[in-house]
């Protein structure tokens, strides 16, 4: 086979499952029904919080702005002097919001310190029907939180598909891309298929009676992976979640190259924790759909460089393209904006086989500000 038969024959297969998979995303986001945004009345947000992203004050604020009728329960690390003060200051600020700032020992050794602070918040008491998990990143609208509430109607725990917001810089904007480009397309395809596997841990809602059913976050307290802990909790009990395609939005502050790799090694990790536990048939699926395409595209940009042709280019330059096009319009009609930065954009997928193999090969990861050894989902260990 010559080159560019080989280019012939990878660029419309990749096309393909674009194509494929962003015609399935649109078909849910048009079946979901757009409401009137929610003010947060009934609902108490859980935001564990750790200082150190300089943004921290200005997305916490947000929240309080958009949602301004919500209780607001802020679990801060009992060393995190700064994030007392941001969270101090809002509260002074905003004197007509309920905002609740609680303190936290670090867990024991073996425990999630995110699910640490939220069963903390939740044996505490809480009072309204529902209770919404946010990281200290994320935003939430009210049209989207309106969008979770109508869905906890029917299902006891809900998620909203995430947008990221990047500041300029190129390792943010890496990251961003990779969230941007396929958060729909790979939470949304396969929805009129089969129901959700996992939630998004960024932004998640639950109906406080069946969280108090399963005995709140107690029972997870050793889970590396939180989203997939309180996914698996609500699905063994016959349970189903529901996936929104309303998105809410997150930027984290992206340092470096190095803090790039880091959180990309991580998510990347867990997502093969996730898979490890699917069906043979499931994983082979999953493989297909979000795996096989940054390996075609990969193979697709290597062949057309080492044997470079007129005509190989001009195929290389149109599937890029055609990419970028439905990448854009796929991200209007879900985000209402066009959030694909091209060079970043095709960076970052080309990317994706090799942070893959980075989480294959490496079980160690840094989370927040501690570095842990990973066996699996259950059993991690904290390194000095």
């Amino acid at each position: 086979m010559t080159a560019f038969s080989t280019i012939v024959a990878l660029a419309p297969l990749y096309l393909l499952i674009l194509a494929k998979k962003s015609g399935l995303a649109r078909q849910v986001a048009r079946n979901e029904p757009k409401l009137p945004p929610s003010d947060g009345a009934g609902v108490a947000i859980a935001q564990p919080i750790l200082s150190g992203d300089p943004r921290l004050g200005e997305v916490l604020g947000d929240n309080l702005r958009e949602l301004p009728a919500a209780r607001f329960l802020w679990l801060v690390d009992l060393d995190d002097l700064e994030a007392q003060r941001i969270c101090n200051d809002l509260a002074t600020r905003n004197p007509r919001t309920k905002i609740e700032t609680s303190l936290h020992a670090q867990p024991p050794e073996g425990t999630n310190p995110k699910l640490w602070k939220l069963e903390a918040a939740r044996a505490a008491g809480i009072a309204e029907p529902v209770f919404l998990v946010l990281d200290d990143d994320t935003r939430m609208p009210g049209p989207t939180l309106a969008a979770l509430l109508q869905a906890l109607e029917t299902h006891p725990l809900a998620t909203s598909l995430p947008g990221y917001l990047d500041d300029g810089r190129f390792p943010s904007r890496l990251l961003a891309q990779f969230v941007d480009n396929n958060a729909a397309l790979t939470y949304l395809p396969l929805l009129p298929f089969l129901p959700p596997l996992t939630i998004n841990g960024m932004a998640y809602a639950l109906r406080v009676k069946k969280l108090n059913e399963i005995g709140g976050f107690a029972g997870m307290l050793g889970a590396l992976t939180d989203d997939l802990a309180v996914a698996e909790a609500v699905l063994c009990r016959g349970d189903t979640i529901f996936q929104s395609a309303r998105p809410h939005w997150v930027q984290t502050t992206v340092r470096d190259g190095k803090h790039y790799f880091q959180l990309m090694h991580r998510w990347f990790l867990f997502a093969l924790l996730l898979l490890r536990k699917q069906p043979l048939q499931i994983r082979a699926t999953i493989g297909l759909l979000h795996a096989l395409p940054p390996l075609l595209l990969l193979a697709l940009v290597i062949t057309s460089a080492l044997v470079p042709s007129t005509a190989g280019v001009a195929v290389l330059i149109a599937t890029l393209a055609l990419r970028g096009l439905g990448l854009a319009s796929l991200q209007r009609a879900i985000y209402g904006r066009v959030l694909e930065a091209p060079l970043s954009s095709l960076i970052s997928e080309l990317l994706q086989p090799f942070h893959l193999l980075h989480a294959v090969f490496l079980r160690r990861i840094v989370w927040r500000t501690r570095r842990y050894k990973v066996q699996d989902d259950r059993h991690f260990t904290a390194i000095e």
